[in-house]
């Protein structure tokens, strides 16, 4: 009976491990797929998003978002998601397109705006913890370098201000205060929200 029962034991702890790796390798493998698709879409944007330096504007033109900041911040649509531009942050070698509103099977292909605008400077956006999503912003220092590019090609640019970790149920905590920009994603198992806090550095560049 012993001998049997440490069998079972054995054949448990296997069945564990199994499971473990399995959900290891579907990890690995859901994080690759969530790069591939937002990858796939900010080519398709960034064909779409106008450079405005390489336009001929008049000087005096002043962008629309200026003359009415409650205005809705314009949307391209790509495999039939809204985005509304795209997000760099230079010091981790990151560029991704931003969609314009969330939902989980929308943040499992790319960022999302959670609420706010560009053009009040309230701007909160949310991504999964993929490696080639939000999965590295907790590496993030005062000083580092954010910009947000609208599809009307305004630039918005920012700086890393100071980092936070809060629960998951802090939503008062998350939309408040007067930041021009936060990202925020889930630590590993979803513990907490790593959320970082952004001022803008000028009026956007045209």
């Amino acid at each position: 009976m012993k001998r049997k029962g440490g069998l079972l034991l054995i054949l448990g702890g296997l069945l564990l491990l199994a499971a473990a790796g399995g959900l290891g390798a579907y990890n690995v493998w859901d994080a690759d797929r969530a790069g591939v698709a937002s990858e796939a879409a900010l080519e398709t944007l960034d064909q779409r998003i106008p450079v405005l330096e390489e336009l001929d504007l008049p000087e005096e033109l002043i962008p629309d978002h200026i003359l009415n900041p409650q205005m809705d911040m314009p949307t391209q649509e790509v495999d039939e998601y809204e985005y509304i531009g795209r997000i760099d942050i230079p010091v981790l070698e990151l560029s991704l397109p931003v969609m314009e509103s969330w939902s989980y099977p929308k943040l499992k292909v790319a960022p999302c705006r959670y609420r706010g605008s560009a053009y009040l400077d309230d701007l909160i956006i949310a991504a999964h913890n993929y490696d080639r999503h939000f999965g590295r912003i907790n590496t993030l220092l005062p000083g580092d370098e954010v910009i947000f590019t609208d599809t009307d090609g305004n630039i918005f640019n920012y700086t890393v201000s100071e980092l936070e970790q809060l629960n998951p149920t802090d939503v008062r905590e998350m939309i408040s205060g007067d930041w021009d920009l936060t990202l925020f994603t889930c630590t590993l198992g979803g513990q907490y929200r790593v959320t970082v806090r952004c001022v803008r550095d000028t009026a956007p560049a045209l």
